[in-house]
């Protein structure tokens, strides 16, 4: 770059400055300035990754969780999209052992991808484009070396989970992101009927309902008369009961010798056989006399 000599506030314009006015370290400093700029700020802080790192997968959800602020994971579909899109990069980047640098460089990248296409609705084509300008500031082929935050192996390994993550699903991030979505409210009306008071009459549990016994005692109890008189007769059931025990235990055949009982029955059955025989006799008159008749009107044809 070519110099020349000038008038600065002090005078006389020294050796080695530029056309622009500037020395070789202050271009330094001024480039990396720049390169300080690049993903900036960072989406996690150093303590936040620490805290991370101590935490198994639930754990790295439920902390990813609540510093993202996400209060509605179980009704928001975007908000369970953000989170699962934030938590998968960053135990992809936990299998990779990356550094702690690496790790704030790497899930600044992904929030700046998602912040690119919410904010700027940046193309896809622009997306990988300006992918390809980032890597090239933090990856392997920056002319400083210092400034190498990933090596060439980690910078493909990133390219390639970018293309099965978010750019092999870009369009449903812009879906996520730009369509209204209708809230549906499911909801079904129900009619519970209420168990009137005790004092009105109420129809009989079901029977797969409650024991009748819970339903007598704390919903429908009995009126106090009833429950009088049931106590009344638990009082005199013993009593009562003993007359008709006496008279159940006392044999009706006492006095009655075998032979006099047998033939009272064979006379019982004997009646009892003469009408059935009877009965039987007269039906056989009644179809003889019918089908003779039959046979004569055959002969007379």
């Amino acid at each position: 770059m070519a110099t020349f000599v000038g008038t600065t506030p002090g005078g006389t314009t020294p050796a080695g400055m530029t056309s622009a006015g500037t020395t070789p370290e202050s271009e330094k400093d001024a480039e990396f300035q720049e390169h300080e700029k690049i993903l900036s700020p960072d989406f996690l802080s150093v303590a936040q990754i620490t805290e991370i790192l101590a935490e198994d997968v639930d754990g790295v959800q439920q902390k990813l969780e609540k510093f993202l602020n996400f209060k509605n994971l179980q009704t928001c579909l975007k908000e369970a999209s953000l989170l699962d899109y934030y938590v998968s990069g960053f135990l992809w980047a936990k299998g990779m052992d990356f550094s702690v640098i690496q790790y704030s460089k790497f899930m600044t990248l992904l929030d700046m991808l998602l912040h690119n296409l919410r904010t700027l609705h940046m193309s896809l084509e622009d997306s990988i484009k300006w992918l390809g300008e980032v890597m090239a500031e933090i990856g392997p082929s920056h002319k400083n070396e210092k400034w190498n935050i990933f090596d060439v192996k980690q910078a493909n390994a990133i390219v390639d989970y970018l293309k099965i993550s978010l750019f092999q699903h870009y369009k449903l991030y812009e879906f996520l992101f730009f369509s209204a979505r209708e809230e549906i409210v499911i909801g079904t009306e129900q009619l519970i009927e209420v168990v009137n008071p005790a004092d009105h009459p109420f129809p009989d549990p079901l029977e797969e309902g409650i024991s009748f016994d819970v339903y007598s005692t704390f919903i429908e109890p009995p009126p106090p008369l009833d429950m009088e008189i049931k106590g009344l007769n638990q009082e005199q059931g013993p009593e009562e009961s003993q007359p008709e025990a006496d008279t159940s235990e006392t044999d009706l055949l006492v006095g009655f010798t075998i032979e006099e009982i047998k033939s009272v029955l064979d006379q019982v059955t004997d009646d009892i056989l003469i009408s059935i025989q009877t009965e039987i006799n007269e039906k056989l008159q009644i179809q003889e006399e019918a089908f003779n008749a039959r046979i004569e009107k055959l002969k007379k044809a």
